[in-house]
């Protein structure tokens, strides 16, 4: 069974005072102990996860593929990606920064991140492939700026913001120095659903049916859509809704363009669609979003 997890739920499961509650973000440590049965579950989450082993060790199953965690390991696991904890030592010490795409989408170099093929087929980077004692200088900067115990203000928020991109800048660097890593041989659906997953990550932003990404992998419509369902726990639209708002928002936070550039840009028909589609997805207008976000 999965269980899906919001930024909200996981600040209430660890408690957290109100007065250190960012909204769109969240840093836990040792998150495999808010509850038991940590390993009984999957785990979604509509966001980015970058978790740090300070200690101990754990086994997690992600997108298909197994991985072991050791001390001084960094997990990128992207946005909907199911995570399967497998097994975790009693000594494991975890710290995790949960970021809602929200947080993230004043950046557009974050969004050109979170959508890199090389972070899905390699989530993980060990300590010795890592630029030393710099990814532990910036967690450790996020953790003590987000537990300052004044309210959640817009300064807080910015500098928690700016940091992040310190951070994941440091770790896209760190990418960019790595041998490429080959894709893993796997299931014949597990090659389709990492074919999907890049498909989307490219062409979502201006293609929206499920027949076009059908014909790109020389698949049936019905088959396609039964398989995502299957896999991943969502349907074919969700994911596609997923990265046309993830670039909706970020145009909208981080660039000048009117809401009619942005829906050309989008490729939808007429303002009218790309506004309706919108708020159906958000609750919100564009010009509200754009409006909540300054």
């Amino acid at each position: 069974m999965v269980q899906f997890l919001s930024i909200k739920s996981i600040q209430e499961r660890i408690r957290m005072d109100e007065d250190l509650r960012v909204y769109d973000i969240a840093i836990v440590e040792d998150v495999h102990k808010i509850e038991d049965g940590y390993t009984d579950f999957e785990h979604q989450f509509d966001g980015l996860i970058l978790s740090f082993c300070i200690a101990g060790s754990m086994g997690l199953k992600i997108n298909f593929n197994n991985y072991e965690i050791s001390s001084g390991a960094m997990v990128v696991v992207l946005p909907q990606l199911i995570i399967d904890p497998v097994h975790v030592s009693e000594d494991l010490r975890l710290v995790s920064l949960v970021m809602s795409l929200d947080f993230i989408s004043s950046f557009p170099v974050l969004r050109d991140f979170i959508t890199n093929d090389e972070l899905r087929r390699r989530p993980v980077i060990n300590a010795e492939e890592q630029q030393h004692g710099l990814f532990e200088a910036l967690v450790s900067l996020l953790q003590k700026h987000y537990r300052d115990r004044m309210k959640e203000t817009g300064n807080k928020k910015k500098v928690l913001q700016y940091l992040v991109f310190a951070l994941i800048s440091a770790i896209a660097d760190t990418y960019a120095i790595l041998p490429r890593q080959p894709v893993a041989e796997g299931s014949r659906k597990s090659e389709v659903i990492d074919a999907f997953y890049s498909l989307i990550s490219q062409h979502a932003h201006r293609e929206r049916t499920v027949a076009y990404y059908a014909r790109q992998l020389n698949l049936s419509q019905q088959y396609l859509t039964s398989l995502v369902k299957e896999q991943t726990g969502k349907p074919v639209s969700l994911w596609i809704e997923h990265v046309v708002i993830m670039h909706a928002k970020s145009l909208l936070k981080s660039t000048t363009l009117s809401v009619k550039e942005i829906c050309q840009e989008l490729n939808f028909a007429d303002v009218s669609l790309f506004c309706r589609y919108f708020k159906r997805c958000t609750q919100l207008t564009p010009g509200a979003f754009r409006n909540k976000a300054r």
